[in-house]
């Protein structure tokens, strides 16, 4: 696991709210959920690609923009097909204020 990564601070998120960040070239989904709980995961969806972080977000689930395909963003398991792996999960630290991600290689 990577050394953490200052993603944002809690208060740039509303409950429901998402943020794209780029980790060292990789896109990572920053996601908060129930008020106060954030996750994270790649912004890539394993269907074929589709950017993440610009879809719906409904609960603890994130729907691919392009054909629908949903992840859990706590577990990164798939919820919907078309997607059938997986999307990759990472550490969400919170400091204070702030929000860090530990990016999971």
């Amino acid at each position: 696991m990577s050394e953490p990564v200052k993603a944002a601070a809690r208060s740039e998120l509303a409950d429901g709210g998402k943020k794209l960040i780029d980790v060292d070239g990789r896109a990572v989904a920053l996601f908060r959920v129930n008020d106060d709980t954030f996750y994270a995961i790649d912004d890539v969806c394993t269907h074929d690609g589709g950017p993440l972080a610009e879809g719906e977000l409904e609960g603890e689930q994130i729907e691919c923009p392009r054909h629908g395909a949903r992840f859990n963003v706590r577990t990164g398991k798939v919820v919907r097909f078309p997607a059938i792996e997986p999307v990759a999960v990472h550490e969400v630290e919170l400091r204070g204020d702030d929000v860090y991600i530990h990016i999971r290689d």
